[in-house]
């Protein structure tokens, strides 16, 4: 099997499942466990993709300067910091780390 094979298999599946979202009635997803649910599985694979883009280096844990940015970004997001100087800030924290080490 090619990588084109996957690639065209993988595309289907997705497109499978997409069509088999629009099946399912509206009423089942309006109550409110499975509405929970939904914004709650938003969050946990958003918080797994942060983690192994900070921590994971191939199949390795790797504590580099990624890990302090992370921090900082956290923590001027908790105190409503607007989104650009977190970002300008996290940047600056993890370039700075690395021109120390």
């Amino acid at each position: 099997m090619t990588t084109w094979h996957v690639v065209l298999l993988a595309s289907i599946l997705c497109f499978g499942l997409k069509t088999l979202g629009y099946l399912v009635p509206a009423r089942l997803l309006e109550r409110p466990t499975p509405a929970r649910m939904v914004d709650l599985l938003t969050v946990a694979l958003l918080a797994a993709l942060i983690s192994l883009q900070t921590f994971a280096h191939g199949q390795e844990l790797t504590l580099d300067a990624r890990v302090p940015a992370v921090i900082v970004a956290a923590v001027m997001f908790a105190l409503r910091v607007p989104f650009i100087v977190v970002v300008v800030s996290a940047a600056v924290v993890a370039a700075g780390i690395r021109a120390l080490t």
